[in-house]
């Protein structure tokens, strides 16, 4: 199972911890953990190269573990990619609820 915690401040999504796997399918083929990770990977790629916010991440090398935080949610083009990430990841959710649980955390900016 994929546990995903997502980190708000009111409106803000400040950031995100993606663990486990969701063995869903044979490795390789498993189309829960393929989605998660395109979703999170290139959420965090697309904050570092498109946007100016400043960020800290942190990954365990062997995958399975993701950590990304930033610093503030004032970029407004890292508040888009946060909420689509957001939004991705709860439709999966929806879809995969035996694979997959998101959790919002409401955390001081």
């Amino acid at each position: 199972m994929i546990h995903v915690e997502l980190y708000r401040s009111g409106d803000k999504v400040l950031g995100f911890e993606s663990k486990g796997h969701a063995g869903a399918g044979e490795y390789g083929y498993d189309i829960v953990c393929s989605a998660v990770s395109v979703l999170t990977i290139n959420t965090a790629n697309a904050v570092g190269c498109l946007t100016g916010a400043h960020y800290t991440e942190d990954q365990d090398p062997d995958g399975g573990y993701l950590k990304f935080m930033l610093s503030d949610g004032e970029d407004r083009d890292a508040q888009v990619l946060m909420r689509a990430l957001q939004l991705g990841l709860s439709q999966i959710a929806e879809n995969y609820p035996d694979y997959i649980r998101v959790k919002i955390r409401e955390v001081k900016a």
